[in-house]
């Protein structure tokens, strides 16, 4: 860790297509060794594919779906006197959504014999309804802080 200097953030580059930052943020999410060309046909293919069937402004789907799996607080482990707690914290923002992303990804890779792009527009539509993995991942992550809210006092 830097002891002087905090690490800079750097901008990430809204997509071509949207002009959306949370499309040019998924699809750099979406991306494996380096290939993103591949990752931005995915995660047109999967807009696209959330267009023809909800028949809404896909972009529009896609950001009240990150808002539904956002995770608000989260435990995190604090040692204190040989004992190990689980401490609820709230999650920044920018976690907030990183989190959302990689819940989305994982649960829609984990769809076998579905294409990637299907994969992630299903599981979209689902966080969309409230429903689905990435869902059931964020209420398990809350009720998680919520059984420990007594070990709030160690937060740091």
């Amino acid at each position: 860790m830097a002891r002087r200097h905090t690490a800079e953030r750097r901008e990430i580059a809204p997509d071509l297509r949207y002009n959306s930052k949370l499309v040019g943020r998924l699809i750099n999410y979406v991306m494996i060794r380096g290939k993103k060309s591949v990752a931005e046909a995915v995660t047109y293919g999967m807009l696209d594919f959330i267009k023809e069937q909800s028949k809404e402004d896909p972009l529009e789907v896609l950001m009240r779906a990150m808002d539904n799996i956002r995770p608000k607080v989260e435990v995190k482990s604090r040692r204190v006197g040989g004992a190990t707690y689980q401490v609820p914290v709230e999650v920044s923002a920018d976690r907030q959504l990183a989190l959302a992303i990689r819940w989305l990804i994982q649960f829609s890779q984990a769809r076998k014999g579905v294409p990637l792009q299907r994969a992630m527009g299903l599981e979209v539509l689902d966080a969309f309804k409230n429903q689905g993995n990435a869902i059931k991942k964020r209420d398990e992550t809350h009720k998680m802080a919520q059984a420990n809210k007594a070990f709030a006092h160690y937060k740091w």
